[in-house]
């Protein structure tokens, strides 16, 4: 890839800003492994899908000093293949970490729309828009539906979101189910309707 450079790991954990991006339950790994090269004041950002998680990690096992940012942006290849300009982006900094200097580079250079948030408003918001979308569009994809000759509106915006997600792995699918804490109530909730629903009409 044009511009990026594989260096050993002491060597990238020593600039200045450090990106985890590894699968939620890595985090906690990685940090014990960079942990020692970091340095003093070193930003650390991590791009998972949940954040109370990877940031309680991040905590644990990096030195004091250093300055944790949580991210998430809101898309994957398959929304992000016209280009980055709108799409969402969540900031979640560690008490007393300022994120305009981040903010600004991901507003002004790379268009996209920031939103600061801390990880718990940010992980009890993600258990609905995108534990419970997920969800429902893996349903949706399981269930293999054939090719239909014509279609809803409806329909068809149920597919598209059922398309978006289709290429996830299931390690992405599993990380946003399992290890957001608000996830399991809410979909035991709609399991729940889901159930009520289909009762009514029996």
């Amino acid at each position: 890839m044009d511009g990026v450079a594989c260096v050993p790991l002491v060597e990238a954990a020593s600039r200045p800003v450090v990106i985890l991006a590894v699968p939620v339950q890595l985090i906690a790994e990685l940090c014990q492994q960079v942990a020692p090269f970091l340095s003093p004041g070193a930003l650390v950002l991590d791009v998972a899908s949940v954040k109370l998680k990877p940031m309680a990690a991040m905590r644990a096992h990096l030195p004091a000093g250093t300055r944790i940012l949580g991210t998430h942006p809101l898309f994957g290849p398959q929304s992000a293949a016209d280009g980055l300009g709108g799409q969402s982006i969540v900031l979640c900094p560690e008490p007393g970490v300022d994120p305009a200097c981040v903010a600004g580079f991901l507003r002004d250079d790379l268009r996209l729309d920031v939103h600061i948030s801390d990880a718990d408003t940010h992980d009890r918001t993600m258990a609905s828009v995108q534990a419970l979308t997920h969800l429902v569009s893996k349903v949706i994809t399981d269930l293999d539906l054939p090719a239909a000759p014509y279609t809803t509106r409806s329909y068809d915006l149920l597919k598209q979101a059922a398309d978006l997600v289709a290429g996830d792995s299931d390690e992405l699918f599993r990380a946003i189910e399992r290890h957001n804490p608000y996830a399991g109530e809410l979909r035991g909730r709609f399991f729940e309707a889901a159930r009520a629903l289909d009762a009514r009409l029996e």
